[in-house]
């Protein structure tokens, strides 16, 4: 038996693990590594924002294994966590064994969850703004509850390039990437440019 086979199939476990908040919010889905994906990202990106030195190396492992126990837990959303205690420092315990270099990962979760460092500040503003991205996603395409959950989030961003970044999602429709020249003759023709 491989530790690191069996790591790497219980991170794709993720996969399959839906983020419980959608029921709340009545429309989306996503699933925990579809987030951790996304938190990378937005992890990067904040690391070049801040005005504060960061090790980036660190930001991105805080970010990568942040919610790797929910392949063991589960996800709970914010409604489950007054009713549901979940048993991290077992966990962590267990992945600590079982995990391949199981210490330096666990020693990641143990900074993301505590919060104090700059690095971990950072990650836990990029776990955010991702839901952010979500909500403003969803509000964009009519959902008239999303808006509710967002001035909460924003009282939870702690670092001047989160709440930064956080103006620039908002002031930003979530398909102008895409679809921001509506004249340009991909979008009326139909037809790649030569």
């Amino acid at each position: 038996m491989s530790q690191r086979a069996n790591y790497l199939n219980e991170v794709g476990l993720l996969s399959h693990i839906p983020r419980s908040g959608f029921a709340f919010l009545g429309s989306g889905e996503q699933s925990v590594a579809e987030h951790i994906f996304r938190t990378l990202h937005i992890a990067f990106i904040l690391t070049r924002m801040s005005e504060q030195a960061v090790d980036e190396t660190r930001v991105l492992h805080l970010a990568l294994f942040h919610d790797v126990p929910e392949a063991r837990t589960g996800d709970h959303n914010y409604v489950n966590r007054k009713y549901v205690i979940e048993d991290l420092e077992r966990v962590l315990a267990d992945g600590a064994r079982e995990w391949p270099h199981g210490e330096e990962i666990v020693t990641a979760i143990r900074e993301f969850e505590e919060g104090t460092t700059p690095e971990a500040r950072l990650v836990k503003d990029a776990d955010q703004l991702e839901l952010l991205l979500v909500l403003k996603q969803q509000a964009d395409l009519g959902n008239p509850h999303a808006h509710e959950w967002i001035t909460p989030l924003l009282a939870r961003l702690k670092t001047t390039a989160g709440k930064r970044l956080a103006e620039e999602i908002l002031a930003t429709r979530w398909d102008a990437w895409w679809f921001n020249n509506k004249n340009d003759p991909h979008w009326v023709e139909g037809k790649k440019r030569a």
